[in-house]
């Protein structure tokens, strides 16, 4: 079988109020709390990607800022044994015409595979993410704040 890589892009998009904006998703059966995000297309850049998954998934339309990390280690998928995966994190921002009330209300565009949860900056643990490059990257992101 086939070995191959599997890129995925996520946002940080942090509010001062509110906190980080997570997703708690239905992957293959089981909830995943994640960041905004998902598989790079062919044909797209990182920012592009994100772009779109911004707006599938939550209608919101974002800025990216920039680049914040990139997976720096093996990785094999947790749901593929044949990928290794490479996550990209991004910092988002929310289009200037997007308003708090917006921000704070947001809701899904797939209520059924996919929630939105705001988590506190001092609240937010590696622990409450499952995916092993989640975590890593928290814990860069709470060493440099």
């Amino acid at each position: 079988m086939k070995k191959s890589f599997n890129i995925r892009v996520y946002g940080w998009l942090m509010h001062e109020e509110l906190g980080v904006l997570t997703t708690v998703e239905n992957i293959q059966g089981k909830w995943y709390r994640k960041f905004p995000g998902g598989g790079l297309e062919w044909g797209e850049g990182i920012n592009e990607c994100l772009q779109r998954e911004f707006l599938e998934e939550l209608n919101l339309p974002i800025v990216v800022k920039r680049q914040l990390y990139t997976t720096d280690f093996f990785q094999l998928s947790a749901f593929n044994p044949q990928d290794q995966v490479i996550s990209i994190y991004l910092e988002a921002i929310p289009q200037s015409s997007t308003s708090f009330h917006e921000i704070s209300s947001l809701q899904s565009h797939e209520p059924t595979n996919l929630r939105i949860e705001w988590i506190p900056m001092h609240k937010l643990e590696a622990e409450l993410f499952p995916l092993p490059i989640d975590q890593m990257f928290i814990e860069r992101m709470k060493a440099t704040r």
